[in-house]
C-alpha cells in the first residue's frame, strides 16, 4: 500500500493505543514524504523522532518486518533534519510578534471569558490606532497598564472596558511569563519559508518541534500549531492539488488542538483545515482515538492509518465500531474485530486512489524506518544543530521600538 503523493495535500489521520507504533508511522511518512522531495514539519512530543537525523543498525524485529514484508531496499539513512524550540534550548528559536498571534489565538492562550476577550480585542485595535506595536509581552502589559489608567477615556472611544477585565488580562500575561511563554513572543519573527526548504540532493527538510517541556504547557503548544496553520494559510498562493504537497505538518497529541476550543475557533480550525489543501499543504493528525478530532474535521481526512484500540468498557467499544465505520469496508474481514487483533506495527489503512476516493481497507504492516528508532542523543542534536542550514539567524533577540518605548516616553 502506498501513499499517492498527488492526493497527499487531502490530510490524513494516524491513530491508534499507546504503544501500538504510531510514533514510528509518523517517522515513516516523513522520511517518505522527505524523500519525495517534500519538506515536513512534525512536533516531537516524546523525544524520540529526533532519531530521524541518525543513522543506524536496525534491531532484529525491524529487519525481520523488513524480509517478511519483501523490502529489499532497506538499508540505514539518516533525514536531513532541522531541529525547532519555542524555548530555544534543542533547537532553533521560534519566535512571532504578539501582533501576529492576534487576539483570538491570544484569548485561547490566556483562556479568558468572552468579556477579557473583548477587552483584549479593544487593546489591539487601540494600538494599531495609536501606532503602538505589539511585538512582545512588554509591549502588551504597558498598553494594558495604559488602558487601566485611562479606562474612562478607552471606553468612551471603543466601548467599555473595566478595570477588573484589565486586572485579570494582567494576571494572565504573569501566568504566561511563569510558563516561559515570554520567550515565544518577540523578533525576529520566525519566517515560514524557513519550514519548505530541501536540501542539497533535493530531500525534504524535516523541521523537528521539541514539543517535551512545551507539553507542560499544552495551551501553548496547541495555539502554536493553530497560529502555525492559520499562517501558512495566509502566506501561501492557491495552487489547486499538486503533483506533491508543498509542505506536510504532522500534529501529534492532536486532541489538544479542540480540547475546550471555543466554538468559534474550531469554526476556524475546520475552515482552514479544509482550504489549507488547496495551498498545497497536507495536515496530518496522530492522536489515539479518532473520537478525539472533531467529526467536521475528520471527515476531511482522506488518508487513514489505525493501528490497535483496545476495547473493555462500552464506550471504548463504542470507539472502535466508530474508527471501523469510517473506513470504506473489505468484504475478506470483520474491521471492528481486526482493530482490536493489530500487533505492534500492523495497521488498517485506506489511502485515496488516483480519483481522490478511499481505497477498501487493507490490514498492512508499516515498513521500518531507515533512520534510527529512538531518540538522538544531546551530543548529536547538538552536530545537527550547528551544520544546521538555519545557521545564527534566529539566535539573537531584536528588540525594536515599540509599544513598552513609546508609552514609557509619554510617562517620562
Amino acid at each position: 500500500i502506498t501513499l499517492n503523493l498527488k492526493r497527499a495535500n487531502r490530510h490524513g489521520l494516524v491513530a491508534g493505543a499507546t504503544g501500538t507504533g504510531k510514533t514510528v508511522t509518523l517517522q515513516v511518512l516523513a522520511e517518505g514524504f522527505a524523500r519525495a522531495g517534500v519538506p515536513v514539519f512534525a512536533a516531537d512530543v516524546k523525544g524520540d523522532l529526533s532519531g530521524a537525523s541518525q543513522t543506524w543498525d536496525p534491531s532484529p524485529p525491524f529487519k525481520s518486518r523488513a524480509e517478511k514484508i519483501g523490502m529489499t531496499d532497506y538499508r540505514p539513512e539518516a533525514s536531513p533534519v532541522v531541529f525547532w524550540d519555542l524555548y530555544g534550548q534543542s533547537g532553533h528559536p521560534i519566535r512571532t510578534t504578539i501582533s501576529e498571534m492576534g487576539p483570538t489565538l491570544l484569548s485561547r492562550l490566556m483562556d479568558v471569558t468572552d468579556a477579557q476577550s473583548g477587552a483584549l480585542t479593544i487593546a489591539f485595535k487601540m494600538a494599531d490606532d495609536e501606532g503602538l506595536m505589539l511585538l512582545d509581552m512588554k509591549d502588551l502589559k504597558a498598553v494594558f497598564d495604559y488602558m487601566a489608567d485611562n479606562a474612562e477615556l478607552v471606553s468612551q472611544k471603543y466601548g467599555l472596558v473595566t478595570k477588573q477585565a484589565i486586572a485579570v488580562l494582567q494576571r494572565k500575561v504573569l501566568e504566561l511569563e511563569t510558563a516561559g511563554a515570554d520567550q515565544f513572543f518577540g523578533e525576529p519573527a520566525l519566517d515560514l519559508n524557513d519550514f519548505m526548504r530541501t536540501d542539497l540532493s533535493g530531500r525534504g527538510i524535516i523541521n523537528i518541534l521539541d514539543g517535551s517541556k512545551l507539553m507542560s504547557s499544552p495551551s501553548l503548544y496547541a495555539t502554536f500549531l493553530l497560529y502555525l496553520m492559520s499562517e501558512m494559510f495566509e502566506m501561501l498562493p492557491e495552487v489547486g492539488d499538486p503533483e506533491k504537497p508543498k509542505l506536510v505538518f504532522f500534529f501529534d497529541e492532536a486532541h489538544l488542538l479542540f480540547k475546550d476550543a471555543p466554538k468559534a475557533l474550531l469554526t476556524t480550525i475546520e475552515q482552514v483545515v479544509r482550504l489549507i489543501r488547496s495551498k498545497g499543504v497536507g495536515i496530518y493528525f496522530v492522536t489515539q482515538n479518532p473520537q478525539d478530532i472533531p467529526e467536521s474535521v475528520l471527515a476531511q481526512l482522506g488518508n487513514r492509518i489505525q493501528h490497535a484500540l483496545r476495547a473493555y468498557t462500552p464506550s471504548e467499544m463504542k470507539a472502535v465500531k466508530i474508527a471501523a465505520e469510517s473506513f470504506r469496508a473489505n468484504p475478506k474481514f470483520d474491521t471492528e474485530t481486526i482493530i482490536g487483533e493489530l500487533g505492534v506495527g500492523e495497521a488498517l489503512v485506506s489511502t485515496l486512489d488516483e480519483k481522490g476516493v478511499p481505497t477498501v481497507v487493507e490490514r498492512t504492516f508499516i515498513r521500518p524506518p531507515m533512520s534510527r528508532v529512538g531518540p538522538a542523543t544531546p551530543d548529536e542534536r547538538a552536530r545537527v544543530i550547528a551544520a544546521s542550514p538555519i545557521g545564527n539567524k534566529y539566535n539573537n533577540v531584536l528588540d525594536r521600538e515599540s509599544a513598552f518605548e513609546i508609552l514609557s516616553k509619554k510617562e517620562a
